[in-house]
């Protein structure tokens, strides 16, 4: 189990100068914009304006603070708000965000297609909750103070700080009250055997 804190995080500015983003994790490490195999990362999104483009990777995309925005997905439009689902989509797609009351901040998983897949869940904390790894990479990122314990012990996490956790089965317990994002990042097997 890896813990990730929010405040070693670094903005760097978005693929089409934009905005800022900010790593949560990567393969392989140290990878860029254009040679990663995914990425993980936070987004301020602070005006009006169009994606940066990522073809050949699949991304989703989920709003965890503000009050939302209005995407245009090659003219088809989706509202997201804090309590939608997160939205998949190509990264070849052309995307032109609109904010609905302000700067918002979302959470955006990014894989290469044909080798990776990645979805993300909300999950609310009363009290304790566990999650089992369903997936090849975990990433449990704490949207209010929890405290996470798994099979290397017990860690407290303040709103952004993440834990990471490699291979499929791990169990985790999530004690607090508040929110909490799941992002799990999968290998294809036929691509890539275990």
């Amino acid at each position: 189990m890896r813990v990730l804190r929010a405040a070693d995080r670094i903005a760097t500015p978005w693929k089409n100068g934009g905005g800022v983003t900010r790593e949560v994790a990567a393969f392989p490490p140290g990878a860029g914009m254009d040679d990663f195999e995914w990425r993980i990362s936070l987004a301020d999104v602070a005006a009006d304006g169009p994606f940066s483009a990522f073809p050949g990777v699949d991304r989703v995309l989920t709003v965890i603070e503000g009050a939302g925005l209005v995407l245009d997905v090659d003219g088809l439009a989706v509202t997201l708000d804090v309590a939608a689902p997160p939205l998949a989509f190509a990264g070849e797609a052309r995307v032109e965000a609109r904010l609905t009351g302000g700067p918002i901040r979302d959470l955006n998983l990014m894989v290469r297609c044909g080798g990776w897949r990645a979805q993300a869940r909300r999950m609310a904390v009363a009290d304790a909750a566990e999650v089992v790894t369903r997936a090849n990479v975990t990433l449990v990122l704490a949207l209010d103070a929890l405290r996470v314990a798994g099979p290397d012990g017990a860690v407290d996490l303040g709103p952004l700080d993440a834990v990471m956790l490699d291979g499929e089965g791990a169990r985790l317990s999530l004690e607090g009250h508040g929110r909490t994002l799941i992002a799990e990042i999968d290998i294809d097997p036929t691509l890539y055997p275990k």
